[in-house]
C-alpha cells in the first residue's frame, strides 16, 4: 500500500499542535520498551477509542498551514497592475477637470474588473483545493487487531504502521520490524545514498543527541523506503516530527513560469510597446490639430488600455484551471501547468504494460498438477470461478497442490476484494477457487519466517508450523528456479522422484502455458528441520499456474485514437517478450521488439537510429527508461513516460511529461511525475492529450479574439485622427468594449469543447508561438475589417444623420463586430459558420447577455447619459448588424480562396515534421530496408538492419 506525504491542514481540519516528546531518545531504546511507553501492543495496535482520545489530545498528523493572506488584501492586489494605475490616474484627471461622469464610470469599471479577477482567483483556488483533496494521503496501520488503510492525517502516537519499498513514511516512528530496510533521507540530511535501517537500538554517541543520519532504528516523516519491509510504532506526528521542527523555516517557492506563461508575458510587453507607439502618434496628431489637452489625455489613456487586453491573464488562469479540473474529473491530476502545454505537443507515449495497458488484475487461466491440466474460470479479483479438468475428466482434489500458493503469499482476501501484489492475488484466488479455506489454513499453519522475494533469486519461501508441530517450507517462483531446488514432484499417487522424464513433463507444461502468453509460476513444499535455512532445497514441486493480466477493454481504442492523432505508443515493460508481444498484438501496438539485454548492448547513437522502428521494450530495468527517453528526445520527440516504482523517478523527471500511477504507484514516483493517473488507465493518458490540445486551442482562440479587438480599436482611432475626424469612440465606450463586451465571450471561448478534429491532426511543433505569422495575419485582417466597417458607418452617418447618432452607430457596430468576431475566432480553417458553432452553449449565453447590455446602453435613457449615446431606429440597428456581418463573410471568403489555391486534398503535400509520418492511414505499411517491417510476434528481437527515421505503420 502506498502512502502519500502528509498534507498541510485544510481549512476544516482540527488544529495541528506540537506535542511534547512522548518518548525521549526513542532511537536508543528497545522497540518493545518504546511500545510499552506508548501503551500499545504491536500485535494488535491501538483501539478506536485510543485513537479518538489521542487525536483529541495531540491533534492531527498534519503540518501547520501558513497563515493565508486576508481576502480584502487579495482584492486590493487586483489594483496593483500598472495598467490599472494608469486608469486610476485617468479617473483622477477626469475628476479634476470636472468630468465626474467619466471618473465614476472608470471607477466602476475598475471595481468590476477587480471583482472579476478576484472571483476567478478564488475559483481557481477552489479547483486546486479540490485536486488536493483527490490525492488523500493514506497509510496502512494495525488497529483493533486488523490491518486497515486510513488517512495519514489521522495517525496518532502509538499507531503501528506497515511499510513496503516505495512507500512514503507518514510520521516519525521507531522500527519494530525491519526486513532489509533502506530509507532515502535526503530531504532531512542531504545524503543522496539510502540509509540502512535496523530494529536494534542505536548505541553511538553516548549521551549526546544523535543526528538524524545516525538514528538507524527510526523512520522519519516525508522520507521514503527504497528497499525492504518494515513495521514501526509512531512516536511523533505533525509538528512534533523532525520535519515539523523545521517547517516554519521552509518556504514554498513558486514554480518557474511555464513556456506558455513566458509567451504571454512576452506578448504583453510587445503589446505595451505597440500601444505606447499608438498613443504617442495619436497624441502628436491631436496636439497638432489643437484638441483639448484634458480630453486628449483621457482618450489617450483609454486607447492605451483598450490596446492591451489586460483580461488575458485572468482568462488564461481560468482556462488552465478549468482544463486541469476537467482532466482531474477524468482521472488525470496535473501537478504542473507546463505539463498541460507539453501534452498538446506529445508525439510518443511510452507506457508500462501491467496495470496501464492491462487491468492489473492478474487472473489464473491454467493449472497443471499431478500430470493433469486444468482450466480456471472467473475474471479479476473475484472468488467466483471454477477449476475444471481440461480433458473433461473428473477434477481431482487439488488442496495439496495449491496450498503453497495460499501460504507463501502476502496477499489478503477482504470483503472489498484483494489487498496485495496482483500476481499473489491471482494465486490466492486460484487456491480459493479449488475450495480451500484460506483464512482457516493460515490460522492453522502460522508463518514464523520467510525468505523474501529477491529478483536475483526469483523465488520466495515462507516457513510455517504444521498441526503436528513440524516446520514446513512453502515456496513459489519461476519454474526453472524451483526445479533446481526440487528433488520430487507431486503425482496422483503422492510425491515421486523428479527424474528426467518427469522434469521434461513439467517443462513441457510450462512451455505450453508460456506459448499462450501466460506468466508461469511454480509451487513447491517440503518439511525441514531448520526453522530458517538460508538455502531452500529438497522441495517437492506441487503445481504450475499460468496467469495473465488481460488488456483493458478501452486500451485498444485508445491506442488507435493516439495513432490517428499522430502519437506513437511504445510498450516499455519488465515482463517477458512472449507475454508483452501477446498484449501488444492484441492492442495493435506495432514495431520491433527489443529486450533489456539487447538495449544495454546498444550505443546511444544506435538506439537513436533504431528507436523509431521499435514498438515494444521488454525485460527493461528502470535505468533503461531514461535511455529510451533520451533517444526519443534526440530524435525531436516530446515524450510522455509512465512509471510507478521508486527507481522510475529518474525516467519520469527526464521525460517531458512524467506520468505516475495513482493506485499502484509509489509516492516517490508520484512526486517526480507531472501527472498522476487516479485510475492507472492508459486511455486516461490519451484523453489527457486530447484535453491538453483542446486547452491550447482555446488559449489561441481567445488570444486571437481579444487581440483583433485591440488592433481594430487602435486602427479606428488612429485613422480618425489622420483623417481629421472626431474620435468615434469615447473613453467610456472603449473601456466598455474592452472589459465588458470582450471579457465574458473570451472566458466562454476559454472553455470551448474540444474540436472534432483535435485527435485527427499531428501534434503541434514544440516551439510553436501562439501568434505565429499566419495567426498574426488573421488577427490583423480581422482588426482591419472592424476598423474599415466602423469608420464607414461613422462617416456615412455623419452626413446622413448627425454627430451623436453617428458616434452611437459607430459604437454599436464595433460592439457587434465583437459578437461575430467571437464566432469567427473559434476556428482557423474551414467554414466560419456551421454546426460546430452550436457546441458552446455558454458562449451563446454570453453573446446574448452582451447584446442585451449594448441594447440597454443605446436605448435606455439612464444608460444614454453614461455612454453618450442616443437611441437608434430598427433600420439603423439593421445597418450596424449588416456591417458587422462583413467580418465573418470576409473571413469565410478568405479561407475558401486559400483552400481553393491549395488544391484538392489528394494533391496537397503530405504533412511534414514531427508526427507527420504517424498520420499514415492504418493499413498503409511503412517499409524498413525495402521490406515491410515486422510486427510483434514475428521475432522477439531487434533486427540488425533498421533504418533511422522510418516510422512503423499502424496495424491493419
Amino acid at each position: 500500500m502506498s502512502q502519500q506525504p502528509p498534507v498541510t491542514a485544510g481549512p476544516h481540519a482540527p488544529p495541528a499542535r506540537t506535542p511534547p516528546q512522548l518518548v525521549a531518545d526513542a532511537c536508543r531504546r528497545e522497540a518493545t520498551e518504546v511500545a510499552d511507553l506508548l501503551r500499545v501492543d504491536p500485535a494488535t495496535g491501538l483501539t478506536t477509542a485510543d485513537v479518538e482520545q489521542r487525536t483529541g489530545e495531540w491533534g492531527t498528523n498534519e503540518l501547520a498551514e501558513p497563515a493565508r493572506r486576508p481576502q480584502w488584501l487579495r482584492l486590493l492586489d487586483q489594483f496593483r497592475s500598472w495598467l490599472i494605475g494608469i486608469l486610476l490616474v485617468a479617473a483622477v484627471v477626469a475628476g479634476i477637470i470636472g468630468d465626474v461622469k467619466d471618473a465614476l464610470v472608470i471607477a466602476v469599471v475598475l471595481l468590476v474588473n477587480a471583482t472579476i479577477g478576484y472571483l476567478q482567483e478564488r475559483r481557481a483556488e477552489h479547483s486546486l483545493e479540490a485536486l488536493r483533496l483527490m490525492l488523500v494521503p493514506t497509510a496502512r496501520v494495525r488497529r483493533d487487531g486488523q490491518v486497515k488503510v486510513t488517512a495519514a492525517g489521522a495517525l496518532v502516537p502509538g499507531d503501528v504502521v506497515l511499510l513496503e519499498a516505495g512507500d512514503r513514511v507518514p510520521a516519525d516512528g521507531r522500527l519494530m520490524i525491519a526486513a532489509s530496510v533502506e530509507a532515502a533521507e535526503a530531504v532531512l540530511t542531504g545524503e543522496s545514498r539510502p540509509v540502512a535501517k535496523t530494529a536494534a537500538p542505536s548505541t553511538a554517541g553516548g549521551d549526546e543527541p544523535l543526528p538524524v543520519a545516525e538514528r538507524t532504528g527510526m523512520l522519519f516523516m516525508n522520507t521514503a523506503l527504497t528497499r525492504g519491509r518494515a513495521e514501526m510504532v509512531v512516536t511523533a506526528t505533525g509538528m512534533g516530527t523532525e520535519v515539523g521542527t523545521i517547517a516554519e523555516a521552509l518556504r514554498t517557492g513558486s514554480e518557474p513560469p511555464s513556456p506558455l506563461q513566458v509567451q504571454m508575458d512576452s506578448l504583453g510587453r510587445r503589446l505595451a510597446l505597440v500601444s505606447g507607439v499608438a498613443v504617442a502618434a495619436y497624441a502628436l496628431v491631436a496636439l497638432i490639430r489643437g484638441e483639448d489637452l484634458a480630453d486628449l489625455a483621457l482618450r489617450a489613456v483609454a486607447l492605451a488600455v483598450a490596446a492591451i487586453p489586460e483580461g488575458l491573464p485572468a482568462v488564461l488562469a481560468l482556462t488552465l484551471a478549468m482544463g486541469v479540473y476537467r482532466m482531474a474529473r477524468h482521472g488525470a491530476i496535473v501537478k504542473r501547468l507546463a505539463a498541460v502545454e507539453a501534452l498538446g505537443s506529445a508525439t510518443v507515449v511510452c507506457s508500462d504494460k501491467t496495470g496501464t495497458l492491462t487491468l492489473n488484475q492478474m487472473t489464473a487461466r491454467a493449472l497443471w498438477a499431478a500430470g493433469r491440466l486444468y482450466d480456471v474460470t472467473g475474471e479479476g479479483y473475484d472468488t467466483a470461478g471454477t477449476v475444471r479438468s481440461a480433458d473433461g475428466r473428473h477434477t481431482a482434489e487439488l488442496h495439496d497442490a495449491v496450498r503453497p500458493f495460499a501460504l507463501c503469499n502476502d496477499a489478503r482476501l477482504t470483503r472489498d476484494g484483494v489487498i496485495g501484489d496482483p500476481t499473489e492475488a491471482a494465486l490466492l484466488l486460484l487456491a480459493a477457487k479449488t475450495g480451500l479455506d484460506i483464512e482457516a489454513l493460515r490460522t492453522g499453519t502460522p508463518r514464523h519466517g520467510e525468505v523474501p522475494f529477491d529478483p536475483a533469486a526469483k523465488y520466495m519461501a515462507t516457513f510455517h508450523t504444521d498441526a503436528d508441530g513440524r516446520t514446513r517450507v512453502h515456496a513459489k517462483g519461476g519454474v526453472d528456479v524451483l526445479l533446481e531446488r526440487c528433488t520430487q514432484v507431486l503425482t496422483g499417487h503422492g510425491p515421486a522422484p523428479l527424474d528426467a522424464e518427469r522434469r521434461r513433463e513439467v517443462t513441457d507444461a510450462a512451455r505450453r502455458m508460456a506459448d499462450q502468453g501466460l506468466r508461469v509460476l511454480g509451487a513447491a513444499t517440503a518439511v525441514t528441520e531448520q526453522p530458517h535455512p538460508d538455502e531452500v532445497t529438497g522441495l517437492t514441486l506441487t503445481a504450475i499456474a499460468g496467469i495473465t493480466d488481460p488488456p483493458r477493454p478501452q486500451a485498444r481504442d485508445a491506442v488507435a485514437l493516439a495513432r490517428a492523432a499522430g502519437v506513437t505508443v511504445k510498450m516499455v515493460t519488465g515482463d517477458h517478450a512472449d507475454t508483452a508481444v501477446a498484449v501488444a498484438r492484441e492492442l495493435g501496438i506495432a514495431g520491433h521488439v527489443v529486450t533489456g539485454t539487447e538495449l544495454a548492448r546498444m550505443s546511444e547513437q544506435d538506439l537513436a537510429d533504431r528507436i523509431e522502428d521499435i514498438g515494444v521494450f521488454t525485460r527493461v530495468a528502470p535505468e533503461h527508461k531514461v535511455t529510451i527517453v533520451r533517444a526519443l528526445s534526440e530524435r525531436g520527440h516530446i515524450v510522455a513516460m509512465t512509471g510507478d516504482g521508486v527507481n522510475d523517478a529518474a525516467a519520469l523527471r527526464a521525460a517531458h511529461i512524467g506520468v505516475a500511477m495513482g493506485i499502484t504507484g509509489t509516492d516517490v514516483a508520484k512526486e517526480a511525475a507531472d501527472m498522476v493517473l487516479t485510475d492507472d488507465d492508459f486511455s486516461t493518458i490519451v484523453h489527457a492529450v486530447r484535453e491538453g490540445r483542446s486547452i491550447y486551442d482555446n488559449i489561441v482562440t481567445f488570444v486571437r479574439f481579444q487581440l483583433s479587438t485591440n488592433i481594430g480599436a487602435i486602427l479606428t482611432l488612429l485613422a480618425t485622427v489622420l483623417a481629421g475626424l472626431p474620435a468615434p469612440l469615447s473613453a467610456i465606450q472603449l473601456l466598455w468594449v474592452n472589459i465588458i463586451m470582450d471579457g465574458p465571450p473570451a472566458m466562454a471561448l476559454g472553455i470551448d469543447p474540444p474540436r472534432a478534429d483535435v485527435m485527427r491532426r499531428p501534434p503541434r511543433p514544440p516551439g510553436e508561438r501562439i501568434l505565429n505569422v499566419r495567426r498574426l495575419a488573421a488577427v490583423s485582417r480581422s482588426g482591419a475589417v472592424m476598423a474599415v466597417g466602423t469608420l464607414a458607418v461613422f462617416a456615412a452617418a455623419r452626413h446622413l444623420t448627425g454627430a451623436a447618432t453617428a458616434a452611437t452607430m459607430a459604437f454599436t457596430v464595433f460592439v457587434l463586430f465583437q459578437l461575430l468576431n467571437a464566432l469567427t475566432a473559434r476556428s482557423e480553417d474551414g467554414p466560419v459558420l456551421g454546426r460546430h458553432q452550436l457546441h458552446n452553449r455558454i458562449l451563446w449565453i454570453c453573446l446574448a447577455a452582451v447584446l442585451t447590455l449594448q441594447v440597454i446602453a443605446v436605448q435606455v435613457p439612464f444608460a444614454q447619459g453614461i455612454f453618450d449615446t442616443v437611441p437608434l431606429s430598427l433600420a439603423q440597428w439593421a445597418i450596424c448588424l449588416a456591417t458587422a456581418t462583413t467580418l465573418p463573410l470576409t473571413e469565410h471568403a478568405w479561407r475558401a480562396l486559400r483552400t481553393a489555391s491549395a488544391g484538392p486534398a489528394h494533391e496537397r503535400p503530405a504533412p511534414r515534421g514531427i508526427g507527420a509520418d504517424r498520420m499514415r492511414p492504418p493499413g498503409e505499411a511503412a517499409t524498413v530496408g525495402g521490406q515491410q517491417g515486422r510486427r510483434p510476434g514475428d521475432a522477439p528481437h531487434c533486427p540488425t538492419a533498421a533504418h533511422p527515421g522510418r516510422r512503423r505503420p499502424g496495424p491493419s
